[in-house]
């Protein structure tokens, strides 16, 4: 039975709270909640439609809350599909990990162990568990969004059975994870996204360069009481994979000094808000734990890749902005990242992890899956995505610039031509 039922406009909900393992090898062990939204056209909500279920990015990212004609992917898919909105074990209303919870532990082992149990093989098996639990195993649809496409590869590899059809969009990650190889690639892309960021808005080289040798020169506080540094301002550049990134970072550089020597609280509050992690702590904790696939420590690979690129260093200028690298530092400068410290650099040096992809089960393939990659793409390299697709059975692809990584949200035509590719070969497994 759902946990509550409830109409918003265009928009029958029930929400549905499901008991589930913290660790899928011991079942009989300690447990956690996990959290769904099933959402459906009020006007169909007896009929027997196809379900869809969608992956969140992030990592660690909770699904969408849904408004009116809001994402607009989910608009499109409410008019043919009942859709399945889940909360990723650890954020939103599924047993959410923040920083008190990362304080409980003392050892810093038992913080890396907890944390995990968050990898995309233990999402992958509460999703299972929930598609037989309350939905009477029926097959279901996916729609991968960015670090959602990397679940869908461990969902193929785990439980192909379970899937009627996968759509990805800008989220194909590569089938031989390196977290080192990743860096390398997105470095630059991320320097050639700054440079772009300049291009179109030549004033704020100087602008920004004032920012940074202001708090270059002095003990500059956050609203919290962090210390905002030069190199935590440059991870504000995390925006600019995204459609209004560029401008949000202009306005934010625009009202950056309320008078001569004093930066405004208004930027401070927005810096503040932007890098502060308090609603998505696991973004950071887990950003490089994603890349880890059996043998092989990842090591702060994007701190060591950095030192390569001495562009990139605070003191440069013009100052370059960078993307979704996390750092030690940022477990150390930024409160609700401290409680994290421990288990992180725990995780960070451990040397084998589960297996997140089976190349060859996926190289047999028969889930019709249809995938969009973003030539431009900060995040998910472009290059790698391609790789992923040759390799996969059944896949479909359809490169473009004309999105950044959040085309899903930017338009319903993106979800509407993912699956339009499904039709056009057969479309989705029935049965």
């Amino acid at each position: 039975m759902p946990v509550a039922e409830y109409t918003i406009p265009g928009m029958l909900i029930r929400d549905h709270l499901l008991p589930v393992p913290l660790d899928w090898t011991k079942p009989e062990g300690q447990t956690i909640e996990l959290f769904l939204r099933e959402v459906v056209d009020p006007t169909k909500r007896h009929d027997d439609l196809p379900l869809l279920v969608f992956l969140q990015g992030g990592p660690g990212g909770k699904s969408p809350r849904p408004t009116k004609g809001s994402p607009s992917w989910l608009a499109e898919a409410l008019k043919t599909h009942r859709v399945i909105l889940p909360d990723q074990r650890g954020t939103g209303r599924s047993t959410r990990i923040e920083a008190a919870t990362m304080a409980q532990f003392a050892d810093a082992e038992a913080a890396a162990d907890y944390l995990s149990h968050f990898r995309a093989d233990s999402i992958v098996d509460d999703f299972e568990h929930a598609r037989k639990t309350l939905f009477a195993g029926k097959r279901w649809e996916s729609l991968g969004q960015s670090y959602g496409g990397f679940l869908t590869l461990t969902y193929l590899s785990r439980y192909p059975e379970a899937l009627a059809a996968c759509y990805v969009a800008g989220g194909l990650a590569s089938l031989r994870p390196s977290a080192d190889e990743v860096y390398r690639r997105t470095y630059p892309r991320a320097a050639a996204k700054t440079r772009l960021y300049y291009k179109r808005y030549p004033d704020d080289v100087a602008r920004v360069a004032a920012i940074a040798d202001h708090l270059a020169g002095n003990d500059v506080r956050l609203p919290d009481g962090d210390r905002l540094t030069v190199k935590r301002l440059q991870t504000i550049g995390i925006d600019l994979g995204m459609a209004p990134g560029h401008e949000n970072v202009h306005w934010l550089i625009d009202e950056a000094f309320s008078a001569p020597g004093r930066l405004s609280d208004h930027f401070l509050f927005s810096v503040m808000s932007l890098t502060s992690y308090d609603t998505g702590p696991l973004f950071a904790a887990l950003q490089e734990s994603i890349y880890g696939h059996l043998a092989g420590a990842t090591n702060w690979a994007a701190e060591r890749v950095r030192a390569l690129h001495p562009e990139f260093d605070p003191a440069a200028r013009p100052l370059l902005f960078t993307g979704e690298m996390m750092y030690p530092w940022m477990f150390e400068d930024i409160r609700s990242l401290r409680p994290f410290r421990s288990g992180v650099d725990a995780l960070a040096a451990r040397e084998t992890y589960s297996a997140l992809y089976d190349p060859a089960r996926l190289a047999q393939n028969e889930v019709p899956v249809s995938a969009v990659v973003y030539y431009d793409d900060l995040y998910v390299d472009a290059g790698l995505s391609l790789e992923t697709a040759a390799e996969v059975g059944n896949l479909q692809h359809w490169v473009t610039n004309e999105y950044e990584h959040d085309g899903i949200r930017q338009s319903g035509n993106v979800f509407k031509r993912l699956v339009e590719m499904v039709k056009e070969v057969g479309g989705p497994v029935r049965g």
